[in-house]
């Protein structure tokens, strides 16, 4: 029996993994129920998907594990392999399949906790408690499924040859996608200028002082006026504190960068920090000529990344 005779149900909890499976099901030309995490942007982004067409089957948005869903489902799409809560509910339940979405750049990371290159663990997050403890049972479950051919990763980012061969060994089968649904179902976008610069999350993460980010922003607006698109988990104070600097256009999209920009008229310059939006830029604006810029920050200078 093939995968595509399973019933599958994408479970995911951020705006780009939904849009991860949006790309599946037009991919693969198949309809996927979704179970949603109610986190920023999600609803917004669902309702934008489903007027552009998107393949969803029911949407039920969801607190914690639709554990009922993925019982009645036997092919799971999972946004987030580093998740507790999927830790713990594939360890329960045992899917007979699942596809791995992206979760940022997070699915290199997760390629690597699977072949063992790296342990099961978030990127740079100390975990404790039982999110520890299940995490080799869910590893073990994962590898499993793997070695009867149930297991892969739809991906926009580049894995490496090394990687998708030991990937390959193990049984986990990795493909690769260019947004081709949100390219073909973008809106048409005229922007205030073609400069753009991508708000960042790292001040309310944590790794970086406000005051160093506002610095870097008003530096770029001296360069020349740009349109800043806020991220979504900035905080509204710093996008206030932001658009009040000379040369900055604020545009609030609602939806993921990715759906936004698919539809510019012009070949844009966009700036970001980094970020996986570089990524997944590069292959959405590839048609439109468009260059994208990393800036690194080395304490109060700024380094430019080609």
């Amino acid at each position: 029996m093939s995968r595509s005779d399973f019933s599958s149900i994408a479970w995911v909890e951020s705006p780009l993994q939904l849009l991860g499976a949006a790309e599946w099901g037009h991919a693969h030309g198949r309809k996927v129920p979704i179970a949603g995490r109610l986190t920023a942007q999600m609803s917004a982004t669902a309702d934008e998907l489903i007027a552009r067409g998107a393949p969803f089957g029911e949407c039920a948005p969801y607190l914690g594990i639709p554990w009922q869903l993925l019982a009645t489902h036997r092919h799971w799409l999972v946004g987030d392999g580093f998740s507790g809560q999927f830790r713990l509910a594939a360890s329960v339940l045992r899917p007979r399949s699942i596809t791995f979405l992206d979760d940022g750049a997070n699915a290199v990371a997760y390629a690597d906790a699977l072949i063992g290159y790296a342990p099961y663990a978030r990127p740079g997050v100390t975990e404790r408690g039982l999110t520890t403890r299940i995490a080799p049972i869910a590893r073990e479950r994962v590898l499993a499924r793997a070695r009867r051919g149930g297991v892969d990763m739809f991906t926009a980012f580049e894995l490496g040859a090394s990687r998708v061969e030991r990937l390959d060994d193990i049984g986990v089968r990795s493909n690769r996608h260019s947004f081709a649904f949100t390219r073909a179902t973008a809106r048409p976008l005229q922007l205030q200028t073609s400069r753009v610069v991508l708000g960042s999350a790292r001040v309310v993460d944590g790794r970086m002082p406000q005051a160093t980010y506002l610095r870097w922003v008003a530096a770029e607006a001296s360069v020349a006026a740009f349109t800043y698109l806020p991220h979504r988990r900035e905080p509204e104070a710093q996008i206030a504190a932001v658009a009040a600097l000379p040369g900055v256009r604020l545009h609030r999209a609602g939806v993921p960068v990715e759906m936004l920009l698919a539809g510019t008229q012009q070949p844009l310059d966009v700036v970001s920090l980094a970020s996986s939006a570089l990524t997944t830029l590069s292959l959405v604006l590839a048609p439109s000529g468009s260059r994208i810029q990393e800036r690194r920050m080395r304490g109060e200078s700024v380094e430019v990344v080609a």
